[in-house]
This record gives C-alpha cells, structure tokens and sequence, in this order.
C-alpha cells in the first residue's frame, strides 16, 4: 500500500474540516488532501471573496475546484467597510483575516464542519504576517505546520499531486502593494489589479508587484524580467498613467518580499511620468 504523506496522516485524523481556500498552492494542497482522505461530505473549501482578491485568482481557484471535485462556497467578506482595515496600517491584515475568519467559522459551523483549517506553512512563521493573531483567536487550525512542512514541502506534493498551480509565483491580497498609511479603497484596488494584469499581458513572468505609492505606481519584477520592462516601458508607461497614476518607475532592487516595512532608500528607473 502506498504510504500516506505527512499531510494526509494529520488531515485524516480530523473529524471535518473547512479549509480557507484562496487559490494559493498552500490552501490548494490543504484542500485537495483534505477531499482525498475525508470525502467530499467532511471536507469544504471556503473561498472569502472581496475587492482584494484579483479576478484572476479567483478564476484560478475556481478551476482547481473543479478539477479536484472540491466543494467550493464562495464568502462575501466586508473588510472595506471596516476603518481599521482601511486605514491601512502595518497590522492591516489583522483585521482582514479576523473578517475572514469570522465569516468562514459562522459558515463551518452552518456547515456542520468541526474545525476550521488554513493554508499557513513552517516558512510563513518567521514572517511579519499580523493575521496569525487572528487565525488564534480564532482558534483556525494550520495542518500544513502540524505536518512539519517547509514552502518547499507544499510544491513538491502538490507537484506529485499534479495541482497545476505547484510552481506559481505567491500571490497575496491586492491591498498588499498600497503602502502603509494610504486608505485601501476599491479604486485603489482596481488601479493595482488592472497594472498587473496589463504587465502580465505582455509576457511578465515570476514575481510581480505594481507597488501603490499614491501617485506612482512602482514596478517590482524580477531582475530576469528587467529587459522585457524596458522593451515596453513607453506602453507600460501609457497604460499606468492611464490608470491614474502620475509616475511610473521601476524598482531596480528587484521585487522582494516586504519592501514597504524594510525602509530601504529608493534605487529607481522612471519609466513615465505625467508632463
């Protein structure tokens, strides 16, 4: 007999689970483990949606639910109307992830699930990531931690696993890229989600970020993509000003985790600005 993984050992030994799904690789794998060992009757995959989630994404994690046979509910979620999460400021996700999840535990319990489980794994912990306060009031459980996996862990069984996103590039919340202190509103939002989707249009690979400083629009990639930016800096440059933006700079530090709170002094190519 073939023998289980980490995971499915510790995800067969919960009674029922609902499983907060975005459509990232690590809520991906949780899920669709948790629809092998438990059945479709014991496993749900709750997906909160709200102006944060790119459109692409949600495309994306409809699909994998579809290919996996998961039982996908979709959750509106109102973080925009709370002034703590608008305001914007370095514990925003707190109060983003207690929106979440209290909605996703009142549909757990409509729902008859037991315990109520995230996609967090061993590397998310040594991050500065707010909403795992709320995850513990909460009381959300993190089986990819209990299992003892690494990022690396969670692409490998989702590579064995054939979940066609194992590779993808990590893909948080729009809110993400408006620096801290700027209020997260839903023309803010679009702003970011359309620029990302224009640079992706036009072959960007990776890691991506179109960073909202108010009115630049600050462009992380990976110094690999650096090239392809700048063959297409004036049309990038038109369609950012387009949306709204004054100035278009691409950050030459390349793109890296947490560039708002790092404090770093600006290395920049302008790449357009508003005459």
């Amino acid at each position: 007999m073939f023998e289980r993984s980490r995971l499915e050992q510790v995800l067969g030994n919960y009674p029922s689970v609902l499983v907060g799904y975005s459509g990232g690789v690590d809520s991906a794998l949780v899920a669709v483990v948790a629809r092998r060992v438990l059945g479709r009757d014991r496993a749900v995959a709750a997906m909160g949606v709200s102006a944060s989630l790119p459109r692409t994404q949600r495309e994306q994690a409809l699909a994998i639910a579809r290919r996996f046979d998961l039982d996908l509910i979709e959750v509106t979620t109102d973080e925009l109307r709370d002034p703590n999460y608008v305001a914007n400021s370095p514990d925003r996700c707190y109060y983003c992830k207690s929106e979440l999840w209290a909605k996703l535990s009142a549909t757990a319990r409509e729902r008859g699930m037991e315990i109520v489980a995230d996609g967090t794994n061993l590397d998310d912990l040594g991050e500065h990531r707010p909403g795992l306060r709320a995850q513990k009031q909460w009381k959300v459980r993190s089986p990819l931690v209990e299992a003892g996996y690494t990022k690396e862990d969670v692409r490998e069984e989702a590579r064995r696993l054939e979940i066609p996103i194992w590779d993808a590039p990590a893909a948080p919340c729009l809110s993400s890229r408006i620096m801290y202190g700027l209020s997260v509103t839903g023309e803010r939002l679009r702003q970011v989600e359309r620029g990302e989707e224009f640079l992706r249009s036009l072959g960007v690979k990776g890691d991506l970020r179109v960073r909202h400083r108010g009115s630049e629009a600050r462009i992380e990639v990976a110094p690999s993509e650096f090239d392809l930016v700048r063959r297409h800096a004036g049309t990038i440059g038109k369609a950012l000003l387009d949306l709204g933006f004054e100035r278009v700079t691409l950050d030459l530090r390349g793109y890296r985790r947490g560039s708002f709170l790092a404090g770093e002094s600006a290395q920049l190519e302008l790449l357009a600005e508003r005459s």
